[in-house]
This record gives structure tokens, sequence and C-alpha cells, in this order.
């Protein structure tokens, strides 16, 4: 182990390989299911793990000898815990699942780096001890556009990528799968075998698949996107998955009456389509479940006004009134969360 400073006390990180699950590709002269301890730095604390892609559970024990606050971020900034505080001489032991693909990030990105990396930050992280577990947990898949995926850079951050906080790991937990991808639409996520045709044979029987798709069906016609849907819907269902289907979160564009009842705000597109409506129709008619983000975002928005909604996107950063800050996407993430629960997509046992 190397020593981190008095931040670190003692990070220990060790995998365990479950029948059939994926070997370790250890480093520094470790063999497959040997111990590799790994984690550098102090604030943040680095911890690499050379693993194949697969689901892992991760247990963490926050805490030392000094009151400390760590938060916890995985591969491409998904965040798996909020700043979290400890008193001098506490412990607390948090697990997480976490899916490790390749690319990390948005699936026609760039690689980034192989393997499992976690980060624990904060203002003054602390990390005691650290056990890394393959796993096959219970998925949470992710089909969407650039506001629902792992961004790369900051301040940019989907919903998506905040949604991993939310739910508990280890046994009886839930791992989320984010395949959404910058630039697409119903059509484009079907086609590109980096996407629909790569996330589908992972999908298993009690998996949940929210799919997001408007921002981007710009210039897409009521059957096709209704006729795109539908596929993404019958591909989930052959393999076993509950498909959901989410309305897009509003876009930041205000009336002067302070409302968001316009077409740009309210995704109707360049062919008069109501994607939306169209979206909500189609879940109607297939009985299939609906998280109508669309609505939720909207009275959130509208509630906030010009002014204070500015701090959900990133209006201030960029001019940006489509893409959210990291504060947006958790917000967001949590109506998501609360549709889930609602609808009984997800066990209570598994949110945190």
């Amino acid at each position: 182990m190397r020593r981190a400073g008095t931040a670190l006390l003692a990070a220990t990180a060790c995998l365990a390989l479950l029948p059939g699950a994926p070997a370790w590709a250890g480093t520094s002269g470790h063999h497959p299911g040997h111990a590799l301890r790994d984690c550098t730095g102090t604030a943040p604390i680095t911890c690499h793990f050379a693993v194949a892609p697969g689901t892992y559970d991760v247990t963490a024990v926050l805490g030392g000898a000094d009151a400390g606050s760590t938060a916890v971020t995985a591969e491409s900034r998904r965040t798996l815990l909020p700043a979290t505080p400890t008193a001098a001489g506490q412990r607390l032991t948090r697990t997480f699942s976490v899916n490790v693909r390749e690319p990390e990030g948005e699936p026609t990105g760039p690689s980034g780096s192989p393997g499992l990396d976690l980060f624990f930050g904060g203002d003054a992280p602390r990390l005691a001890d650290l056990r890394v577990t393959a796993s096959r947990r219970t998925q949470l898949f992710l089909a969407g556009d650039s506001t629902v995926c792992d961004q790369i850079a900051a301040p940019y951050t989907g919903w998506g990528q905040q949604l991993p906080q939310f739910f508990r790991g280890g046994r009886g937990g839930l791992s989320v799968a984010n395949y959404a991808d910058s630039g697409e639409g119903s059509g484009s996520f079907l086609a590109d075998p980096r996407l629909f045709p790569t996330m589908r044979p992972l999908i298993r029987k009690g998996d949940t698949v929210l799919i997001q798709f408007a921002h981007n069906d710009k210039q897409t016609t009521a059957a096709d996107y209704r006729a795109n849907l539908t596929a993404l819907l019958d591909g989930v269902r052959t393999r076993g998955g509950e498909p959901v289907l989410v309305t897009p979160i509003v876009r930041r564009w205000f009336n002067d009456d302070g409302t968001l009842d316009n077409g740009t705000a309210l995704h109707i597109n360049g062919l008069g389509v109501n994607l939306p409506a169209e979206m909500r129709a189609l879940a109607a008619s297939q009985r299939v479940p609906l998280i109508d983000l669309t609505a939720l975002t909207r009275q959130l928005v509208e509630r906030l006004g010009p002014e204070g909604s500015k701090a959900l996107y990133l209006t201030e950063e960029a001019r940006d009134n489509t893409h959210t800050s990291t504060h947006g996407a958790t917000e967001f993430a949590r109506l998501v969360l609360g549709e889930l629960r609602a609808l009984a997509l997800v066990p209570d046992g598994v949110i945190r």
C-alpha cells in the first residue's frame, strides 16, 4: 500500500473473483485474484484497478483519526456518494455497485482509463479501507442523449451521471449502466453498432431500461419517431428487460410571462411534431411505464423562474440552456428517482 499522508490512513484494495467473473488483470506483479493495493494521493485519493469490463461491488470504509468530509466518484465523473462528513475517530461503511465498460464515458467517445477508477474527494477525504469484488447485479440501463450521458468534461453533467449516488450497492443493490451518448436521436441510437446493438445483448431478465430521446430528433417524422421507439421497446423486451419511456428534460426557454409554453422548451420539432406527446401516446398504446420528465422539469424550472433556473443549466458558464450543471443534473436525477419509486420500477430497498 502507498501512504497518502494523513488523509489516507489505510487504503487496502482487494478483488475476490466470483465464479465466471471477469479475470483480474493485475499490475505490479500481482496475479489474478491477489490483493492489489494501489491508492495514491490525498485530495483526491485515487484508486485504480486493472479489471475487465463488468460490474463490481465497492465497499469503502470512510473516516480516520481526524474529522473529514469525503465524496466518491467513479470512472467518468459518476457520482457514487455526495460529500459525507465523518467525526474524528468515526468510521462509516458505504457500498456501491459500479458498471465498468470501454469506453468508460460516452460509448462513442474516447476510451478513457481501462479498468476501474475511483476518486475519493471532498473537503477532507478520509479512506480507511476499500474492497472491490466482481459481481452481477441488477442493472438500470440508460439509453439517451447528451442530457443523460456520462459527460467527460466539467461543468457539463448528464442526469444519468448523478443517478448512481441514490442506489445501494452490493447484495440486493443496483448498478447503473449509462449508454447514453451525445448527439443521438431515436434512429441513430438504434443504428450505431456501439450503442443499442452493444447494449442490448447485456440486458438480462429483471433489468430496467430508461429510454429518453427527442433533443436530436429535430427533423424526425412522427411515424419514424414512434417506429424507432417501438424498435427499442421490442429489443429490450425480447431480452427480458423492462423498458421505460422517459420524455426529455425541458430547454430553459422562457416566454415573457415566465412560462415555458413554447416549441423550443417543450420539444416540438422542425416538422411540427410534439415529441413528448408522441412518446406519451406510445407508452399508453404499448402499455409501457412512462416517466414524464418533460412535465416534471417544466414544473421545477417554471417554479424557479428565469433567474433561479439558471443554476440548473449552463446559462452563466456557456450560455447553454439545454445542458445541465452538476446541480441541475442532480436535481433532475432526483425527479427520475422519485418516479422510479412511485411506479415501483425499482425496489425501495435499493434506494439509499
